[in-house]
């Protein structure tokens, strides 16, 4: 029983730092950098717990007498864990000077942020649909009151009520779907599903295959996938830029988390069932974020509309999951920190400026940002570089692994799709570029200051082009090939 609470203890103490910070919401001697400055201390420690787990790799199922084999703390479940803290601390980090510069973040924000990130944790190490599930709306609820908190903003309240709507009917899809599949099965297991079906092999599991159908389309909208994705600019437009880059970074490696579980345990002997829809998806949401990003002349937006593209990169490699490829589940999880350092760099980016200037969203006032802010400019451009695939970035990695599961799983159409969108995406990223370097700005250069924001922003930048070609060259550093290697560990320790 101690060793089961020392294996949940990062989480409890996650969970016990967002009820202390809600209790403290009116607490007169916590400002809001206090505030910041705790909820990251509270998860550093759990981090720290983490680290701990994975070295120990338990790979065991915890509370048996309480939960039966509903909850597992795994290398996989660990690996997402340090991923959703590391990222939850970056973002408070980066985010120190907007928060002082905005009035409307209180004690709830980081109370919410902080039960968003447990949801999403219970969401990495559930075992079992229903679990899953409160996980899921745990961290979506969470979600949906951080995008609407700016509420001095008509167009933050107008984007949650768009989301809620809409995803409070997703999540009832994807409880319709456990019940069918309960209803075949006559269980809720991670595990049992799969077993149930490969007991039954000349059985008709029509039950089995809606059901999952249903999840997935859960998922796929809350990844944002064509034609699930008319929430997507708007919400982000209107989410307070701290809560765009969770939901852009963080939240979306929580919902592959708990796709990579589901669809490489449960359903492995019914994928040729979806594999034609996933694939007819994969390609629409390729092609339709291409557009909307084009059409944007927010950079915001325009970011919002580029992540659907990258959920479609990483759609490819779920259809390269189905067709039996062996590198497709590590490609998406090495995507992940690749999308992840790129986007957040970004959108850190855009924060550092508005917090100091209270603009900078537009293509235009990025007009002779390389001259204005020579520094930030080339750790913009790197990010953009890293978005668009070009070599020597760790984004140009993250789409050759995913290209090359979909060519070795017979999917040759569709990865050539996908480069063919890769170019096209040129087009927006390198937009950015130009309107920071080709159009010379009168105003003079300002000063540059390194800060917790702009250090971390720079390692950031750093690590977006070490890991396409530096990490392989400077000793004791892993690279991306070693990255590779720790995803295909921590998928080797799910368990059926």
């Amino acid at each position: 029983m101690l060793y089961d609470l020392f294996l949940v203890l990062p989480m409890a103490i996650v969970v016990i730092g967002a009820i202390v910070l809600m209790l403290l919401r009116f607490s007169p001697w916590l400002s809001v950098i206090n505030r910041n400055f705790i909820t990251i201390v509270i998860l550093g420690i759990s981090l720290c717990i983490d680290v701990l787990h994975y070295a120990a790799a338990p790979d065991t199922f915890v509370f048996v007498d309480i939960f039966g084999h509903g909850f597992v703390v795994d290398t996989f479940a660990t690996l997402f864990d340090m991923m959703f803290l590391g990222g939850a601390m970056l973002t408070l980090l980066i985010n120190n000077e907007y928060f002082k510069s905005r009035n409307y973040f209180d004690g709830d924000f980081f109370a919410l942020l902080l039960f968003g990130v447990f949801g999403m944790m219970i969401l990495a190490h559930a075992n079992e649909l229903i679990s899953a599930f409160v996980a899921l709306e745990i961290a979506s609820l969470s979600i949906y009151v951080l995008v609407g908190y700016n509420t001095a903003n008509p167009k933050s309240p107008e984007a949650m009520m768009k989301y809620i709507v809409l995803g409070s009917l997703m999540g009832a899809l994807f409880m319709l779907g456990v019940a069918l599949v309960y209803g075949e099965t006559g269980s809720t297991i991670i595990g049992d599903i799969y077993q149930h079906i490969a007991s039954h092999p000349h059985t008709n599991h029509t039950l089995i295959a809606v059901g999952g159908l249903l999840m997935i389309v859960t998922i796929l909208f809350k990844i944002g996938a064509v034609p699930f994705h008319a929430w997507v600019i708007d919400v982000y437009h209107g989410a307070p830029l701290p809560v765009a880059m969770v939901m852009a970074s963080t939240f979306k490696i929580a919902l592959f988390a708990i796709t990579l579980r589901i669809y490489l345990i449960d359903f492995e002997p019914v994928y040729a069932v979806w594999s034609q829809s996933l694939q007819i998806i994969t390609a629409l949401t390729l092609i339709g974020g291409s557009f909307l990003a084009l059409i944007q002349d927010n950079i915001k937006r325009m970011l919002a509309g580029s992540s659907i593209v990258h959920a479609g990169y990483m759609m490819i490699a779920l259809c390269s999951i189905g067709a039996g490829d062996k590198l497709a589940a590590s490609a998406i999880m090495f995507y992940l920190i690749s999308y992840f350092l790129s986007s957040v760099g970004a959108f850190g980016i855009l924060s550092f400026l508005t917090a100091k200037e209270h603009k900078h969203l537009t293509f235009e006032d990025f007009r002779g940002f390389g001259f204005r802010h020579p520094y930030l400019a080339v750790m913009m451009t790197i990010f953009m570089l890293s978005l668009a695939g070009f070599p020597s970035t760790i984004g140009f990695m993250g789409k050759f692994y995913i290209f090359v599961s979909a060519i070795e799983s017979g999917h040759v159409y569709i990865a050539l799709l996908g480069v063919f969108v890769a170019f096209v995406s040129i087009f927006y990223y390198f937009r950015l570029i130009a309107m920071m370097y080709f159009n010379k700005d009168e105003g003079k250069e300002q000063e540059f200051a390194f800060d917790t924001s702009t250090t971390l922003i720079f390692l950031m930048a750093l690590l977006t082009v070490t890991g396409g070609i530096g990490m392989g060259l400077i000793p004791y550093l892993p690279s991306a090939d070693g990255f590779m290697d720790i995803a295909r560990e921590a998928i080797g320790s799910l368990v059926r």
